[in-house]
């Protein structure tokens, strides 16, 4: 539906399908993933064992069940990057569907496990969180509805992608998890801007979302007290941001020492969503800083090569994918050194989650499948010939 007359030109299919992904792929960004699994499956050894004791378990089962997520993840990211956008469209429009109706019935079969926020499907020997599995389906289909929107007396995609993003913000909302529900907006928005949409209407959007917030903080005492312990100058040290901000201290440049670090005895999600406080107090931030830069190079990358895409559905998609990945780590490092209020979302293939892992294979699977290379030429060889006629 999205292709155009100037579209992609497609590989011979004679190739072998092996060596033609393998010429076509971002090895730099496939090579940044596996390293950061490693860095996550480093950090776990040190973060975990402390709860695995409290909880019973032996020291590195954890460890154990994170190396098995995240083979899996990386064998879906890999499968998934060998898929042709076509594909992907199909396959991530299903995935959303199913994704959409499980987040729904949250409130119905979900549990909380304490945590004061119904976000997961308990299966026993594992749990599932719909609403990883939903972002990368969010966005491809947005992407699509965007895309079609923009030939000629075709859908009207803007609305209806938008009306699903809002749908989508409120069912998180009402979980409550207001930092997964930021971040579906988010990733709309910049679609609907490299789609070209006024800068006006962004600015209004953004008062709408500050509106939002308003509402949500007189109505709810779980995003109430996330705001005001962000907004509190003085830090209590006995609570998760105190703690971390207490570990970052102490790591300095060069850390503590490998085992060295204290704030794993004390943070209850510190293989979690405060892994990255563990990296900084161990490894100082000579670690942390190198997470950055794998972070902002699978992101760059990506979006250099979405630059040269012809193609407005794989263009919009990419850069959703992209921005998502490199602003889900941005908030999980930020929370972690008091940038931005408690979120309760995991660190890209680094952080323990079976979800968050998997989800992740999935989403940089299809960003990978969306930058590899196709013979079309360049983009700014279509915009010098429409300059011509």
């Amino acid at each position: 539906m999205t292709e155009m007359v100037h579209g992609a030109i497609p590989v011979a299919s004679t190739d072998p399908i092996l060596p033609r992904w393998w010429r076509t792929l971002d090895k730099w960004s496939v090579a940044f993933v596996f390293i950061l699994f490693g860095i996550g499956l480093l950090l776990g050894l040190a973060a975990s064992p402390p709860l695995a004791a409290k909880n019973g378990f032996e020291p590195f089962h954890y460890v154990e069940r994170q190396a098995v997520f995240g083979g899996l993840a990386l064998v879906t990211m890999i499968f998934t990057s060998m898929l042709s956008p076509s594909v992907v469209r199909r396959l991530a429009v299903l995935g959303f569907f199913g994704a959409f109706v499980a987040l729904a019935l949250l409130p119905v079969f979900g549990t909380d496990f304490g945590k004061g926020a119904t976000r997961w499907y308990s299966l026993g020997f594992a749990s599932v969180q719909p609403s990883e599995f939903l972002k990368p389906g969010f966005i491809v289909l947005a992407a699509w509805l965007l895309a079609a929107s923009q030939e000629i007396n075709g859908p009207a995609g803007r609305m209806y992608s938008f009306a699903i993003a809002i749908i989508i913000a409120f069912l998180l909302a009402m979980q409550p998890d207001f930092g997964q529900a930021c971040l579906i907006l988010f990733g709309w928005g910049v679609m609907y801007f490299v789609a070209g949409a006024p800068m006006l209407l962004l600015i209004a959007m953004a008062g709408l979302v500050i509106a939002a917030g308003t509402i949500a903080y007189s109505s709810s005492e779980h995003f109430a007290r996330r705001i005001d312990g962000f907004l509190n100058p003085d830090v209590d040290p006995t609570t998760q941001l105190g703690y971390a901000t207490n570990a970052i201290r102490e790591g300095g440049f060069f850390g503590a020492g490998v085992g060295e670090g204290q704030v794993k005895w004390s943070l209850p999600d510190a293989h979690t969503d405060f892994i990255i406080a563990v990296a900084a107090e161990e490894y100082g931030m000579v670690l942390v800083l190198t997470i950055i830069t794998l972070y902002a190079a699978i992101v760059l990358r990506a979006f250099r090569r979405l630059m040269r895409e012809r193609d407005p559905f794989i263009r919009l998609a990419g850069c959703g994918l992209a921005a998502m990945f490199g602003v889900q780590a941005m908030i999980n490092m930020g929370v972690a050194v008091r940038l931005l209020p408690a979120k309760g979302m995991t660190l890209p293939f680094v952080s323990y989650g079976g979800s968050s892992l998997i989800a992740g294979g999935i989403a940089v699977g299809m960003l990978l499948a969306f930058t590899r290379s196709r013979p079309q030429g360049e983009i700014g060889d279509i915009l010098k010939g429409r300059g011509r006629t």
